[in-house]
């Protein structure tokens, strides 16, 4: 057995009823698979580099589209919106404020 045998048995128990189920008879999701391409890639341009704060940029590189094409499926509505993303609404006007998508204070 590989050791990405192993991370995806091991990781299998953690993503049970999410897009990556992997009881899920269906191929793989592309999100995921785009998601595993870039880090691979990422990885093997550092060259030797050190990665630091690795979480937070691939969290802020996902969550503002995200966000975005949520906030666009519901055309606007906060509270829709922060339905389907399973967020409190406080925190997606945070958010969306974070990321500019909406008036606000952005960093």
């Amino acid at each position: 057995m590989t050791e990405r045998d192993l991370l995806s048995s091991e990781s299998s128990t953690h993503l049970s009823g999410t897009l990556a189920d992997p009881a899920n008879t269906t191929p793989p999701q592309p999100l995921r698979e785009a998601v595993e391409t870039a880090m691979r890639r990422y990885f093997e341009h550092l060259d030797g580099s050190q990665a630091t704060d690795l979480y937070a940029m691939v969290m802020a590189e996902v969550e503002a589209p995200l966000l975005a094409c949520v906030m666009d499926h519901t055309d606007g509505n906060q509270t829709r919106a922060a339905d389907v993303l399973g967020l409190n609404r406080g925190t997606l006007r945070k958010k969306l404020k974070q990321y500019g998508l909406i008036e606000g204070d952005a960093p």
